[in-house]
């Protein structure tokens, strides 16, 4: 998509707006394996010192009882957040012995599917709804490519932004284009930045990206892969950016016919939710059941909404047993979640300070600029680049489509940062600083030697002869020493052990509060 078919409402934002941009909020969600001390996947049990993973605030698992997730609240500040960050993965390792959390996206040695254990939340319906689901993801796409771990980024812009902005629109464009009331205008806009992230993301991929290889256990089912070997046990592509965001990680033949429109909420909600009831006749072969338990929720192309696996979503927080789709139907757009970022293996908690200050600038470029919706054709050509940039990222000689034609991929980079520079300066303008226009600096940086990316970085070791397992298993061990080392925070570690406690007794609730059966429940939740 070029620049110059999308206006922009950049110039809209005045001075009574600016104080505005201090009150976004954001949080983070962080995955990371957890691993024995000779670098293989634990096969033990959830810690029962972390608490429960079905009622935990910040300390859950994802698709694997290996597969921790650390979730921050939502906050303003984006160094309380990092500072949030470090804290569970402080309070975390201190509770899991020798067992260290595995820094990249890609996973450490696996010995097979059945190396992966599958994630339980109990006895109580809702946790084996859950546990059931994950059951679905194995006996459909496999285990290993589940145990990939990643970053969702959430963020939100206060209502007071909406309404200040929404007048500036009004003025600007007059009330037909802003939908009839506040809620309706911000899902109007955060569907506007959804469009805009999935043409310019690919961006993210090449600044971001960090998993250009992986270990060789990872390719064990998939012989025909195109991966070159780089060492004994190292497979990649030389110039990739993503591995986890290509084919070889997130892959879904039964989602490929998906056309999951991104038009409007209504829209949105509309195809989301005929997918979830649309049933598919190779998931259908395989059964609901085997040997009498349950192993799918349903037969349908989606189980739930959350397996469609989307680069961005829309999200509004559910009440206790509301579906997200039900949610955001009732009461719209709350807030995005990006979900491509790689875990930077470099960085203790994953990403940095620096990184979150340019999502944010990014973001809000996506937001400004009015782009028109988007054709099959530009649904080809955004798909295109950003197949482009997770395979062959740092190929100095690679192109990019824009308007049929083809661009050089720094002349695509440098224009687009600029662009998003401007959004920096709006937020060093209201936070009275300089690190947003810093941290696209630092990005620029990057377009300039591609050896400064993760990705670049991690290639560069594995060029000179280490082994991808080998590097990860060696940043995993001083990641913990650095946590180990840190002045503990005694009010963080309290409120964690706190959230722990109460967690456990949460759970036991819900475990003797159902009175209907698991099948009686999970009828009544596939008709709702």
């Amino acid at each position: 998509m070029s620049h110059s078919e999308c206006s922009s409402s950049l110039s809209l934002i005045s001075s009574d707006v600016l104080p505005q941009l201090t009150k976004i909020e954001r949080g983070v969600e962080k995955e990371g394996l957890r691993v024995k001390p000779c670098a293989g996947i634990a096969q033990d049990a959830h810690p029962a010192q972390l608490g429960s993973t079905l009622t935990h605030e910040s300390i859950t698992t994802d698709y694997s009882e290996a597969l921790l997730e650390f979730i921050t609240p939502k906050h303003t500040s984006i160094d309380s957040t990092v500072s949030y960050l470090s804290g569970l993965h402080q309070f975390a390792l201190d509770k899991m012995g020798e067992q260290l959390i595995w820094p990249a996206s890609m996973p450490c040695h696996l010995d097979g599917e059945l190396s992966i254990p599958i994630a339980e939340y109990g006895t109580s319906n809702i946790g084996q709804l859950k546990h059931v689901y994950r059951q679905g993801l194995g006996v459909r796409y496999g285990r290993v490519m589940q145990s990939i771990a990643g970053i969702h980024y959430n963020f939100s812009l206060p209502d007071s932004f909406w309404e200040a902005y929404r007048s500036l629109f009004i003025n600007e464009y007059g009330k037909s284009t802003s939908g009839e009331d506040l809620q309706d205008f911000k899902s109007v806009h955060y569907f506007s930045l959804i469009r805009n992230f999935r043409r310019y993301s690919w961006i993210l991929h090449y600044l971001f990206g960090a998993s250009p290889v992986v270990d060789k256990s990872f390719l064990d089912d998939m012989p025909n892969h195109s991966l070159r070997q780089f060492c004994a046990g190292t497979y990649g592509l030389p110039y990739a950016t993503s591995l986890r965001m290509s084919d070889l990680g997130y892959q879904n033949s039964a989602q490929e016919a998906l056309n999951i429109s991104y038009d409007s909420l209504d829209d949105y909600l509309d195809t989301l939710g005929r997918a979830i009831k649309q049933p598919y006749q190779a998931y259908e072969d395989i059964g609901i059941k085997r040997d009498g338990q349950f192993i799918q929720l349903n037969a349908n192309v989606l189980q739930i909404e959350n397996e469609y696996y989307s680069d961005i979503r829309p999200k509004r927080v559910t009440l206790s047993g509301e579906k997200p789709i039900a949610a955001l139907k009732k009461r719209g757009v709350e807030y995005i979640e990006v979900r491509i970022l790689d875990i930077n293996p470099m960085l203790p908690e994953g990403l940095s300070a620096q990184q979150m200050r340019f999502m944010d600038a990014f973001l809000l470029h996506c937001l400004f600029s009015q782009c028109p919706k988007t054709s099959n054709t530009r649904c080809q050509e955004i798909r295109g680049n950003q197949s482009k940039v997770i395979l062959r990222g740092r190929d100095p000689e690679l192109k990019l489509e824009q308007e049929g034609g083809e661009v050089s991929f720094k002349v695509a980079a440098d224009q687009l940062l600029n662009d998003v520079m401007k959004c920096a300066d709006l937020l060093d303008k209201a936070h009275d600083c300089f690190d947003f226009s810093s941290a696209v600096h630092a990005q620029q940086a990057k377009v300039e030697d591609s050896n400064l990316t993760p990705s670049g970085q991690i290639m560069k070791a594995v060029e000179e002869g280490t082994e991808f397992i080998n590097f990860a298993h060696n940043l995993a061990a001083n990641h913990k020493r650095h946590f180990a080392s840190l002045e503990q925070d005694k009010q963080l570690h309290d409120m964690f052990t706190a959230q722990s406690d109460k967690s456990l007794i949460d759970q036991g609730k819900l475990e003797s509060s159902d009175s209907i059966s698991f099948a009686e429940f999970l009828e009544a939740y596939n008709h709702s």
